[in-house]
């Protein structure tokens, strides 16, 4: 566990850092030393978008294929979708139930640990750090740190000019807008009056949006929306 003499530390360096190898080196090092054998830092795609131009580390041993490090990673994999599901650093053991359903936790291997670092700060562009390791160790200091050190790490490669605010696919400002006021329980009409817009044109940024985040309904919509921190309530 980091005391707090060495996260200052670790902060004041990330953020003098002028490369984004330094900045994910120092990120990195700190999970090394918690027992991570699998590394995974990058960006979350908007739904049915690649991942690709997202990932910024990909450290990750297929335990399957005698550790040899894998090279791609699917934006689909059901192991992204684990850090839609909270807001803060948890940790869990994988299971093989899990390994059934994501490439990303079979190759780590059954009974290891993983830990999901989301990073909520950039809003509304989505980050997580993944762990794993069958030694790993994470107690509520160490994710505590972590999402610091992550938070810290992510906001300096946007200053860094490495990641921008916005990933293809984004809802427009316009339509997030239309699905702010939705959540709140505003019909179409109403929406139209407080934006100065026609009903037609309410319903049309609802369906754009709806496509954008491969929703079936309004509801839907509105929860992918917030998901994939698109609009906040």
């Amino acid at each position: 566990m980091l005391d707090q003499t060495e996260l200052k530390s670790k902060l004041r360096a990330i953020s003098e850092a002028n490369a984004a190898h330094h900045v994910l080196d120092i990120l990195e090092s700190n999970l090394r030393r918690m027992g991570a054998t699998h590394i995974l830092i990058t960006g979350l795609p908007m739904p049915n978008r690649p991942i690709d131009n997202l990932v910024q580390r990909f450290r990750w041993p297929d335990q399957r294929n005698d550790g040899i490090e894998s090279t791609s990673l699917s934006a689909n994999d059901s192991a992204l979708m684990l850090g839609l599901g909270s807001n803060r650093a948890r940790v869990w053991t994988i299971t093989s139930g899990d390994m059934e359903h994501s490439d990303l936790l079979a190759s780590a291997g059954e009974g290891s640990q993983i830990v999901v670092v989301p990073v909520t700060e950039l809003y509304p562009f989505q980050a997580f750090v993944f762990a794993s390791g069958p030694s790993l160790q994470a107690n509520k200091y160490d994710l505590s740190n972590l999402e610091v050190l992550s938070a810290a790490a992510f906001s300096r490669l946007r200053e860094l000019g490495v990641i921008s605010g916005q990933r293809p696919g984004a809802l427009s400002t316009r339509e997030r807008k239309v699905l702010e006021l939705t959540a709140f329980g505003k019909t179409a009409g109403e929406i139209a009056d407080v934006l100065d817009i026609s009903q037609r044109t309410v319903h049309a940024h609802l369906q754009n949006a709806s496509v954008k985040l491969n929703a079936s309904n309004k509801t839907h919509t509105v929860v992918e929306a917030l998901r994939y921190g698109q609009i906040s309530v």
